[in-house]
């Protein structure tokens, strides 16, 4: 037994103290220059940003880093940001954007290893290039590099700033080259990955049409990442052709409807819809129609049986062929209606459940025997036109012939 009680627990507190004192340590050791740090803006000075690194030091960047141009932050205390270290003392980590400003070969040596980004001034074109100022140092960046996308006007580059990767560190510093498009992907690549991450079925996402097939569309929704919309998924109408509804470098809003993981995270085969974003119109069909309503269509199929109007996006009816006119016999519907034609309908009946409409072409244009005793009188002279009767009627007229030569 202890002579002190507390001697045994005072001597498990000071354990305890040097073993978190010995983490800490361990911890602030595993952050070094060129690790990108992701923390928590825990205040914001007059000049200083205060970051959260997650260790016992916290990390300290310059607010004029940051500043837009009408002088306001982007940022708030509670946001969380990325950072890389720059500079690693025992009580102070800087943290910053990009490598800028005044520094020694030894930080640009430090930048190319680790990849971190140096902010530069793009002085002046050059043959195949640009000449850029990295901290007081002269670095090329070749053409090819300045953008993601192919350089039309290089004048517009020189003047202004930005962020580069180091890709050439050669004798001493005195050979620089960079590259502003390895950045450019890098980001896009990490972005593309968080798109890819948080995309969910049922999501309602703007896209542009980049390809048409036969049997649907390609819609980008983001640098890299496409989905496909089926011709059937085009429109509720009847659509034969992507292009006869959509154009190359169209902007349209599409739902995801599947998506299947293919090699990495980053890679995805969605399944995309474009009538699904406005819902199904077959849903309240009953209270857009009723039995006896007249309606316009247009024709957008025929068979032997009849021809199939569309009365609004998405619903089409039947007009059977009995449906089709009072005044002949009607052999096939294209004696009567074709293809893309407007003609005028009588709702009869609707079966929702089913997604059925009966239509008639015939009861619109109305029954000619109707009011034949109001137009027509014994005795009125009127004039018409002689019309064969099929089979009998031939009889008819090849027996009156015969009877008058007789």
């Amino acid at each position: 037994m202890p002579d002190n009680p507390t001697d045994e627990n005072n001597g498990k507190e000071e354990s305890f103290a040097d073993l978190f004192e010995s983490y800490s340590t361990r911890m602030n050791e595993d952050i070094q220059v060129g690790d990108k740090v992701k923390g928590e803006v825990i205040s914001i000075g007059r000049d200083t940003v205060f970051i959260d690194t997650g260790s016992k030091i916290d990390g300290i960047a310059d607010k004029k880093e940051f500043v837009d141009d009408k002088g306001e932050l982007p940022f708030k205390e509670g946001d969380l940001l990325e950072l890389y270290v720059v500079a690693r003392k025992e009580n102070e980590i800087r943290l910053s954007r990009a490598i800028s400003g005044i520094g020694g070969l030894s930080l640009l040596g430090g930048g190319f290893e680790k990849g971190i980004p140096v902010e530069g001034k793009v002085k002046e074109r050059c043959d195949g290039g640009f000449h850029v100022e990295v901290m007081q140092r002269r670095a090329f960046c070749p053409i090819s590099q300045m953008d993601l996308q192919f350089v039309e006007n290089p004048d517009e580059y020189v003047g202004k700033t930005y962020q580069f990767l180091i890709t050439q560190f050669e004798e001493d510093g005195r050979n620089i080259v960079i590259s502003r498009k390895k950045l450019l992907v890098r980001e896009l690549e990490k972005a593309r990955e968080k798109f890819c991450e948080d995309i969910a079925m049922g999501a309602e996402l703007e896209g542009r049409v980049t390809r048409l097939l036969p049997y649907g569309a390609f819609v980008e929704l983001f640098p890299g990442v496409d989905g496909m919309v089926h011709l059937s998924e085009l429109s509720w109408s009847r659509v034969e052709k992507a292009d006869d509804l959509l154009n190359v470098g169209d902007s349209i809003k599409v739902k995801v409807i599947g998506i299947e993981q293919v090699d990495r995270p980053e890679k995805l085969k969605l399944t995309l819809s474009m009538k699904q974003v406005t819902g199904d119109p077959w849903e309240d069909v009953e209270e857009k129609f009723h039995d006896g309503d007249k309606a316009t269509g247009k024709v957008t199929a025929c068979a032997n049986f009849g021809a199939f109007v569309e009365i609004a996006p998405g619903i089409e009816g039947l007009v059977h062929i009995s449906e089709m006119s009072y005044t002949k016999r009607v052999l096939k519907p294209e004696d009567v209606v074709a293809v893309g034609e407007i003609v005028p309908v009588i709702v009869k009946e609707i079966d929702a459940r089913r997604r059925r409409i009966s239509l008639s072409i015939k009861d619109a244009e109305g029954d000619p025997r109707i009011d034949v005793q109001e137009r027509y009188k014994v005795g009125q002279a009127i004039e018409g036109t002689e019309k064969p009767l099929g089979s009998l009627g031939d009889t008819l007229q090849r027996a009156l012939k015969s009877k008058k030569e007789n």
